[in-house]
């Protein structure tokens, strides 16, 4: 464990059971979410390549514009 997550469980074991209860459950829940997409992104890899692929093939082809930062948004 590192210093800092030991710094924080230490204060955390200080708060009352129902706020420790409460950090505890969003603890969890963020590393079950990391842990989703994760596996997501590692499901996803041949058909993110693939949308690679042809955002590149369009863009040889002269069929995509340049992205103007400053018109985003905007009518």
């Amino acid at each position: 464990m590192t210093a800092l997550l030991e710094k924080a469980v230490s204060k955390a074991a200080a708060l009352p059971d129902d706020q420790q209860d409460a950090l505890a459950s969003l603890l969890l829940d963020e590393i079950e979410d990391d842990a989703r997409w994760d596996a997501a992104f590692a499901q996803s890899q041949d058909t993110l390549a693939a949308l690679a692929a042809e955002a590149m093939a369009e863009h040889r082809a002269g069929e995509t514009e340049d992205l103007d930062p400053d018109g985003l948004g905007r009518p």
